[in-house]
């Protein structure tokens, strides 16, 4: 069996992440591709699409979410992503049992919790009108007022289709945004028969080469190994022996092949889609871009792994990007920082007048 080298699963992980060199491509292709984008905040997918594309414009972006091409909505590990009308009808009976699992988190909130009667009540007050989870919990809580408020929330959330309805601001949505029936929204009934055979191929097409066990870490569905072997995949070890699953013909390029520069958001998958993240990022940074409120901190990559942190803030006309390193930066690649950074901080702030890239003493 052919052995990969960690440079090599690097390397064919960065290519289908578009982090090897930006693509004139449009940005709907690219959340397709990329099988969605975590989206805590709505901003975070647009700067990992600026990070993807080249001449990225979020007006691009901005037309799809209203044309109703892309949504955002709870689908993999029970966390908001942007993703595709089709992949989300595609999909979300799929991850249905990760989002019905993920109530056991509720513990002793749940107590007088009846899933069925508050999904059908859920379903009728935004079937009028969308609502924010505050208005949903208010609504649902004079119905069932003697369970926990924020179970009823959740299950809301967790077993109702539903995608957030977009405002006229930047980046699409608002901090509390409103939520609508996804059916309604997208125009489709969703598909009801689960497909995880399929989103495994879409899942090494966008990550692999992979394991089941990172799948399941990505997508949050379980006993993935039958999956795996139901498929026509090509196998590979990686350098531990372990077995690494791929589609035909994937693109896994030259490892001595350049990685430039890159800036990515926070949340951003590529750090959040496999059991094992040496192939992104080393053991020893973790800790630093992992916080213990489940945080996923800002980084930048160099020589296609992550490197350093970074924040950006405005005050009084100035936009300052500033880079933490996770050790020494040669000169070459500061200046490379330098240059990719500068321009980020024109995407993210086009009206400051000056831009700043600043390391942190």
């Amino acid at each position: 069996m052919v052995v990969l080298s960690a440079r090599a699963v690097n390397r064919a992980f960065l290519a289908r992440q578009l982090l090897l060199e930006r693509e004139q491509v449009g940005a709907a292709d690219v959340v397709g591709r990329l099988v969605g984008m975590q989206g805590q905040e709505p901003k975070h997918p647009y700067l990992g699409l600026w990070t993807r594309i080249d001449g990225f414009d979020e007006k691009e972006l901005d037309q799809a979410v209203r044309a109703r091409e892309i949504v955002r909505g709870t689908m993999f590990r029970g966390t908001l992503h942007l993703v595709t009308a089709a992949d989300y009808v595609r999909f979300r009976m799929t991850v249905a049992p990760v989002l019905a699992a993920g109530l056991k988190v509720l513990g002793d909130r749940a107590t007088g919790l009846e899933p069925e009667k508050v999904v059908a009540a859920a379903e009728t007050l935004l079937a009028k009108e969308p609502l924010t989870f505050t208005e949903v919990r208010d609504a649902l809580q004079q119905q069932f007022p003697d369970v926990n408020e924020r179970a009823l929330g959740f299950c809301t959330r967790m077993l109702v289709p539903l995608v957030m309805y977009p405002a006229d601001v930047r980046w699409s949505w608002t901090a509390n945004s409103r939520f609508t029936p996804a059916e309604e929204w997208i125009g489709k009934k969703l598909h009801q028969q689960a497909e995880p055979g399929e989103l495994v191929i879409r899942y090494l097409q966008a990550f692999g080469p992979a394991t089941p066990a990172d799948f399941q870490t990505w997508s949050g569905l379980q006993k993935a190994k039958p999956l795996f072997d139901d498929l026509d995949l090509e196998t590979f070890t990686d350098e531990a022996g372990k077995t690494l699953y791929d589609v035909p013909a994937a693109p896994r390029p030259d490892p001595d092949t350049p990685a430039p520069v890159r800036f990515l958001p926070e949340f951003d998958n590529v750090l959040l889609s496999h059991a094992k993240r040496e192939r992104i990022i080393a053991d020893e940074h973790k800790p630093a871009v992992f916080t213990k409120n489940l945080r996923v901190k800002a980084t930048y990559t160099v020589d296609g792994l992550v490197a350093g942190l970074w924040t950006a803030e405005t005050k009084r006309g100035v936009a300052t990007l500033t880079l933490t390193p996770f050790g020494r930066t040669l000169k070459k690649t500061a200046t490379e920082l330098e240059r990719e950074g500068s321009a980020l901080l024109r995407f993210l702030e086009p009206n400051a007048t000056t831009h700043a890239v600043v390391t942190a003493s």
